[in-house]
């Protein structure tokens, strides 16, 4: 049974290798390249979000596995959605300068 009380946000939303047609929901310059779950996952938690995470298929594309997380909301989808894709993008400038720091 649906639950209406949250909202189910799927990583591919925010994957800048897909176009609108494909699932994307986010302007390009707001997109990750393959976004992960965890990474999705920690920018809902750092949003202020407590996410449930599950691994499934994204119904236009059956044979790749991909997954979504659901939060309760008190927001519009599209509000949630941008908020998620700017937390992403700073969570991977920062695994960005942690590998750089490692390397040298």
């Amino acid at each position: 049974m649906k639950d209406y009380d949250r909202l189910v946000i799927w990583i591919d939303y925010f994957n800048s290798g897909f176009s609108r047609e494909e699932g994307r929901r986010v302007p390009l310059n707001m997109a990750v390249r393959n976004p992960t779950l965890n990474e999705l996952e920690e920018a809902a938690k750092k949003a202020g979000y407590k996410p449930e995470t599950k691994e499934a298929v994204y119904p236009r594309r059956m044979q790749i596995s991909s997954g979504y997380i659901s939060i309760e909301h008190n927001k519009p989808k599209i509000q949630v959605i941008k908020e998620l894709a700017s937390r992403l993008s700073m969570i991977r400038g920062e695994q960005r300068l942690e590998s750089k720091k490692q390397r040298n």
